[in-house]
């Protein structure tokens, strides 16, 4: 996908010493009679305030399992988190829906690109139509930095329903472009501002029911972006000879639609409102080495992530060692493989340590890349080095799909780890605006090399293998900064 988008800013600032001592009527019913007040006590202000109550004052009478969670003691910031419980385990049903749109597209660009490339753009080189799909990743990052203050304001309801309409209507419209600039309006700019307005939300409502699970519940919710990027390759290289390109990119926007639907209905809030809150960017936050180290890091990472992503059904297309369709379900193959990425390192992490799960997941990423992808790309196909080359680039697609799954739910961790949670989202916000231009320009580079190499894809191996070890030093260094060169320390 690609970054997941920031923890929301808004909190319930409640610090008893002895929580179950707490009355239902301090802090959180006046906050929510001030919600009244000014008119937003909806359902949704009733929802937070309800959570809020129940984390405080002890089990719920509701049935909805809250209560099992009501007696955790607070964070360091004296806010309570549910961790579990009927409603916050639907608003993760309703964050997977909501990736499997966002995330689920960004990880079938690769599949569009293919195909237009052939068809109706063949006339432009790969660097030029690569600006396409970099535009709708860079808008899916870049918007949704801005998007957080909006989501602390007023929750995640307007915002998904927004960019719900923003993609499936760029679905619905996919197949009527014929020019290039057609293809940019409909599918790089309307289509990422759709992603940007629906990602955010969607991931930044799990930090409202979860603190001490958040790496869980948020590979579990970003392994919805694998299963859409397993379904929708699939789904479009069948369609494209059954019904047409047009058709094929209808059926699709249909089904995008009703994951948004469900997403929509599905996904709140629990920490009231707080309306005026903006996380500006600040370079000065820059100045910690361990900081700088992690942005840096995640640049390089991104700018390598989408690469393969966005290139390996060409890939497998040039080498001629596959089928058609076969080239079109690599991509699948690779999706296979994060759909487990993304969920079990959550996991690891919140027990061996974010910056250690990290560190592990870039190796692979890089091990897989120079030892897998970079000998296919070097062989010449013949029909004995068909089958070694159709074999190389399944395990590549399998392995390095499930190593750097885990990069898109563990970046965002690892900034938080280096910060308060209320300088959270200044520090994602800082982060994420520098590297979106990484995910801007890593496709239209790649396509840039492939043209110079005469339509060789070594050079792109390469440049993604150097991006992959340059971002791996970078983690190290930062961890390093943090904890020192021991390796047995859990970070």
């Amino acid at each position: 996908m690609a970054l997941v988008p920031p923890p929301a800013a808004a909190e319930l600032a409640i610090a008893p010493s002895d929580p179950p001592a707490v009355s239902t009527c301090s802090m959180p019913r006046a906050r929510y009679d001030e919600a009244a007040v000014d008119g937003k006590a909806d359902s949704d202000v009733e929802d937070r305030f309800d959570g809020a109550v129940r984390a405080v004052d002890g089990p719920s009478s509701n049935g909805d399992g809250e209560g099992r969670y009501s007696r955790r003691r607070p964070n360091d910031d004296g806010i309570y988190y549910p961790e579990g419980g009927f409603k916050a385990w639907m608003v993760v049903v309703g964050s997977c829906f909501g990736t499997a749109v966002t995330l689920g597209m960004m990880n079938t660009v690769g599949t569009i690109q293919a195909y237009v490339r052939e068809h109706q753009l063949k006339e432009y080189d790969e660097g030029t139509t690569g600006w396409i799909f970099s535009t709708f990743i860079f808008l899916g990052f870049f918007g949704g930095v801005q998007v957080g203050p909006v989501f602390d304001a007023h929750g995640p309801r307007m915002l998904i329903l927004a960019g719900s309409i923003c993609l499936g209507a760029s679905m619905l419209l996919l197949g009527l472009c014929t020019q290039y600039w057609h293809f940019m309006l409909c599918f790089g700019i309307l289509g990422g501002t759709g992603v940007s307005l629906i990602f955010t939300p969607a991931l930044s409502a799990i930090s409202h029911w979860f603190n001490e699970k958040r790496a869980t519940a948020t590979g579990i919710a970003a392994a919805g972006g694998s299963v859409g990027g397993i379904v929708f390759p699939l789904a479009l290289q069948k369609l494209y000879t059954v019904v047409s390109f047009a058709w094929a990119t209808r059926i699709v926007g249909f089904v995008v639609i009703f994951c948004c639907a469900v997403a929509v209905i599905l996904v709140r809030s629990r920490l009231p409102p707080k309306p005026g809150q903006t996380v500006i960017p600040s370079l000065r936050i820059l100045r910690n080495p361990a900081y700088l180290s992690v942005t840096l890091g995640t640049y390089f990472m991104e700018w390598a992530l989408f690469v393969p992503i966005a290139y390996i059904t060409a890939f497998a297309l040039s080498t001629g060692a596959m089928s058609t369709a076969f080239s079109y379900q690599l991509i699948a193959i690779m999706n296979a493989g994060s759909s487990i990425g993304r969920a079990l390192p959550g996991y690891v992490a919140d027990k061996l340590g974010r910056f250690n799960s990290m560190i592990a997941a870039l190796v692979v990423c890089t091990a897989m890349t120079i030892t897998l992808w970079l000998p296919a790309s070097l062989l010449t196909t013949t029909p004995s080095s068909a089958p070694t080359i159709k074999a190389l680039s399944i395990v590549f697609a399998l392995i390095f799909g499930f190593a750097s799954g885990s990069n898109v739910s563990l970046a965002p961790v690892c900034v938080g780890q280096l910060c308060d949670t209320n300088e959270y989202g200044r520090y994602y916000a800082t982060c994420y605006t520098i590297v979106s231009f990484g995910t801007l320009t890593g496709i239209p580079i790649a396509g840039s090399l492939l043209q110079h190499t005469g339509g060789r894809y070594w050079g792109v191996v390469l440049w993604t293998t150097l991006c992959y070890v340059i971002s791996l030093a970078c983690f190290i260094w930062g961890r390093a900064c943090c904890v020192g060169w021991k390796l047995g320390v859990k970070f």
